[in-house]
């Protein structure tokens, strides 16, 4: 499962540029999943993670690995103000890192399922106060806020453990490392392209699972097949 490692070790390294709190990992949610009731109307909020235009960036990326080294445990990083610190719209990331059980993910179309229901959990959590909204087509995952929400406490820490909780219903997750950022002056641009490099792998392995193009010398995808350790193995093995 070395599909991603390079992705998540470059994550790293444009985290590691900027000052990162860790918050505390509580083993159990302590906030309310509002499901599909967690409308927020632009009257009842107070900002917006990623604005409501393209003009801030709005990110989220998701990631897999089997290497206990990329994550160690479960954490929740922060890199920028905390949702109570916050006063206006500001630009936003989030990023999940997944240790799961290679021996579990399968391969074939099994593993390609199981990588994209591993991604999904943003689809699947709500925190209360906390929409978020995720437009693929776009490449944005912005999120709006609510003054309620605030006054009662709302923070990343208790976001971050409603998710966490949310990840580890998939028995084949391990530990997840949890990153979000509002740092103003972070590398947005840059991370935006690394996400972007993470989903190529992921569409590639479908392509390959499909049997689209087994001339390699002729396939628009030979580039990141052939940058990407493991890629290359799972096509000769379909």
């Amino acid at each position: 499962m070395k599909l991603y490692d390079e992705i998540i070790t470059n994550w790293g390294t444009l985290i590691g540029e900027c000052p990162v709190k860790s918050l505390p990992v509580t083993g159990e949610a302590v906030w309310e999943d509002a499901g599909n009731s967690n409308l927020i109307l632009r009257s009842d909020m107070a900002y917006e993670l990623g604005g409501s235009t393209a003009s801030l960036p709005a990110l989220g990326g998701t990631a897999v690995t089997d290497d206990v080294d990329l994550v160690p445990k479960d954490e929740i990083l922060l890199v920028g103000p905390d949702l109570p610190e916050i006063k206006g719209d500001v630009p936003y990331a989030r990023l999940a890192v997944a240790r799961v059980k290679s021996q579990e993910m399968g391969e074939g179309n099994t593993l390609y399922n199981a990588i994209r229901k591993i991604e999904y959990v943003r689809y699947h959590v709500s925190p209360k106060g906390f929409m978020m909204r995720v437009s693929p087509l776009h490449e944005r995952e912005s999120v709006r806020v609510s003054r309620e929400a605030l006054s009662q406490g709302l923070d990343f820490e208790k976001v971050g453990n409603l998710m966490l909780e949310s990840f580890h219903k998939n028995s084949k997750v391990e530990a997840v490392k949890l990153i979000f950022i509002t740092h103003p002056d972070f590398p947005y641009n840059e991370l935006k392209n690394e996400i972007r490099q993470a989903e190529r792998i992921t569409k590639t392995i479908d392509h390959i699972l499909k049997n689209v193009m087994s001339d390699c010398k002729t396939c628009s995808l030979q580039e990141i097949c052939d940058e990407v350790e493991g890629l290359r193995e799972l096509h000769f093995k379909q």
